[in-house]
């Protein structure tokens, strides 16, 4: 296998009748289609939901009130399309709020965000937060939650699409409701999420929008070397290799046809159906079932070769995304990772430590698993970016 290398009343009526015709009013990218209530908690109810999850509830303030608002965005080509988020605010008097913007890790099924899923624990993270006094946008990104099509997993530019103009809908959501929100942003992320982090915070820092700009960047367990952890899963060196690397593949298919026909990539007789699984319908267990654990056994050892030593298109794509870090942040950025995380190794967060061309941070939150790192680390964000 190869990998290719490679949008009076007749007087009124005179002058209608010459005018030119009416130009259809263009969709404005993070404009609101519609808001859902979700949900309305007490302080005490919100407790209880962030003990459900396994997050430290000290820190909550606040009541609060969610939706999920769909808005419209951008794909991978700039065409228009939809996208949902969880928006979350305290149940307080302030008419000022501070926003947040939470990026969520991998997701495989499209109703597992938070925007959707009650029992999420990015929902369970949003409350956290909007409990502390803070206004949350916490994006599904592309191809999840409610918005169509698949999901282009780590693909840079619609990462950064989807979650701008998921602050401009929550702000406008805001406004709606009488408040404001400040210009300064804090952006914070766990897994997937956490190179988000850094890629949303770089756009922003460079002018992308001409409200919003960064408060501080505090990104948790992220693979911000995307090339070695994805060599790593072709090795077999971290936990569920064979569903992280399928994710990839396919989803960099979809967008950039890395691999023309699954064959090429996929044993037999997975690749038959592997690309069906990765649909968005079908569940991170499902998927498991289906599949070998093992990179060894799902895929062609031709692949293997060329994901650990990629070439051409691959080798440049990976690059890209490679880069999220590498970058001069003027504001205040805070690397979290668990010395026990088995998913994500915590070389990553050293490596993007090391990219920065400005100081960062790094704190290593102990032996807790990938799940347990942001459970950690997210209070300790809270109580840091005041």
């Amino acid at each position: 296998m190869s990998v290719k290398h490679v949008t009076a009343a007749t007087l009124i009526l005179a002058v209608a009748a010459c005018a030119p015709a009416r130009q259809p009013v263009p969709e404005v990218r993070g404009s609101i289609v519609s808001t859902t209530p979700v949900a309305d908690l007490q302080p005490a109810d919100v407790t209880k939901s962030l003990q459900a999850a396994k997050f430290d509830p000290a820190d909550v303030r606040y009541g609060v009130t969610a939706y999920r608002v769909l808005y419209r965005t951008i794909g991978t080509k700039g065409e228009p399309t939809t996208a949902t988020q969880l928006v979350a605010f305290p149940k307080n008097e302030d008419s000022d709020l501070r926003p947040v913007s939470w990026l969520h890790g991998t997701t495989v099924y499209r109703a597992d965000v938070a925007s959707v899923k009650p029992e999420s624990s990015d929902r369970a993270a949003a409350f956290l937060i909007a409990s502390t006094g803070r206004a949350v946008s916490a994006p599904d990104y592309l191809g999840l939650g409610e918005g169509p099509g698949h999901h282009p997993y780590g693909h840079v530019e619609a990462t950064i699409s989807s979650t701008l103009d998921a602050l401009r809908a929550m702000r406008e959501l805001a406004r709606q409701q009488g408040k404001t929100v400040d210009e300064r942003v804090l952006i914070s992320g766990f897994s997937q999420g956490a190179p988000a982090t850094m890629m949303l915070g770089r756009a922003l820092q460079e002018g992308a929008d001409p409200y919003f700009t960064p408060a501080g960047l505090a990104p948790v367990g992220g693979p911000f070397q995307v090339s070695r952890f994805e060599a790593d899963a072709a090795a077999d060196k971290v936990a569920r290799a064979s569903l992280y690397l399928a994710y990839f593949a396919i989803a960099w298919d979809r967008v950039y046809d890395i691999y023309g026909s699954p064959r090429n990539v996929f044993r037999e007789p997975y690749a038959a159906q592997v690309e069906a699984l990765f649909d968005g319908s079908h569940t991170t267990q499902e998927i498991a079932k289906a599949l070998p654990p093992r990179s060894q056994d799902l895929f062609t050892g031709e692949f293997l070769r060329e994901v650990q030593n990629p070439t051409g298109k691959l080798r440049d794509l990976l690059r890209a995304a490679d880069a999220s870090c590498d970058w001069a942040p003027t504001v205040p950025v805070h690397i979290y990772h668990a010395s026990g995380d088995r998913d994500i190794a915590f070389h990553h967060a050293e490596h993007c430590r090391s990219r920065l061309k400005t100081k960062g941070e790094l704190t290593d939150v102990g032996d807790a698993d990938h799940n347990g790192s942001v459970r950690r680390a997210l209070p300790l964000i809270l109580r840091e970016f005041p």
